[in-house]
């Protein structure tokens, strides 16, 4: 379910800061392909597992997709960190993409016949979180998605 708030990071491991890296990207349809690129070896980079890489992938490509049909910004920015979770649990990979200019996505259920707008439904399913967040006046707005972070290696 949706959510606004996604709260604070937890402390990642002494030595071991959690990671965070990001890229901006213009406000058009055809750099959503560039987004899945970048995301793609970003995660690579960073010994995510091929699953999840593919995941994050499909969720930053719907995640850019509708800021970039929801707002007039002339530019994207994504973001994608580590969180970790207190006690040793089980890490995640949070992915935000945020619009400059008003809009806001409307998340409600479309119609099997609709072409458009299932977006935001297929990253609720294929993610642990999601939500939109407002950034304030004159800020824009970001809609994020978490997912478990499977990370080869042991990290």
């Amino acid at each position: 379910m949706a959510s606004d708030d996604t709260g604070p990071p937890a402390p990642g491991p002494v030595g071991l800061p959690p990671w965070r890296d990001g890229f901006v990207l213009p406000a058009r349809a055809e750099s959503a392909g560039e987004a899945r690129r970048r995301l793609r070896g970003l995660l690579g980079r960073r010994g995510v597992g091929e699953g999840i890489r593919d995941t994050a992938v499909l969720v930053v490509s719907e995640l850019f997709t509708n800021v970039v049909v929801h707002t007039d910004s002339e530019s994207v920015a994504c973001e994608v960190r580590e969180e970790r979770a207190a006690g040793g649990g089980e890490s995640s990979v949070h992915i935000e993409v945020c619009g400059h200019a008003p809009g806001r996505p409307d998340p409600c259920a479309r119609l099997p016949e609709e072409e458009h707008g299932r977006g935001l439904l297929l990253v609720e399913a294929v993610s642990t979180a999601w939500g939109i967040r407002d950034g304030g006046p004159g800020r824009g707005w970001s809609v994020w998605a978490r997912l478990p972070l499977a990370v080869e290696g042991g990290r």
